[in-house]
């Protein structure tokens, strides 16, 4: 039972780095991670170099209005639902490859990354 529980934690590990370079902020890794916020917070300063960003979570649908954010968040939005009904990718895991597929995207277009993890 024991060994069980180190495998999750390293899961956990894996997923919140995984966020992290994507640029996930520190309430996105306590929702979906069992890491403790201490953990979390060292765990970001070594991947990022820096302290996370404070403050609450973006939550305003305004930003959604304008025409930029708009085609950035439909593309990433097209990327989900056809992954969604082509593949058996789920939840979290689905949403990392979207937003991996729309930076791939942007990056390809030599555009500036408009959407970030957190909107997505």
């Amino acid at each position: 039972m024991r060994n069980k529980s180190v495998i999750i934690e390293a899961k956990d590990i894996g997923l919140a780095i995984e966020l992290i370079e994507l640029g996930a902020r520190l309430q996105l890794l306590e929702a979906e991670t069992n890491l403790s916020r201490e953990r979390l917070l060292k765990l970001y300063k070594e991947v990022r170099h820096e302290s996370p960003p404070k403050g609450m979570l973006p939550f305003s649908t305004d930003w959604f209005m304008t025409w930029q954010p708009n085609i950035h968040a439909s593309l990433f939005m097209a990327y989900f639902r056809f992954l969604k009904s082509n593949t058996q990718l789920r939840g979290l895991e689905l949403i990392i490859k979207s937003y991996r597929m729309y930076l791939d995207q942007i990056k390809r277009g030599g555009m500036d990354t408009v959407l970030s993890l957190t909107r997505a």
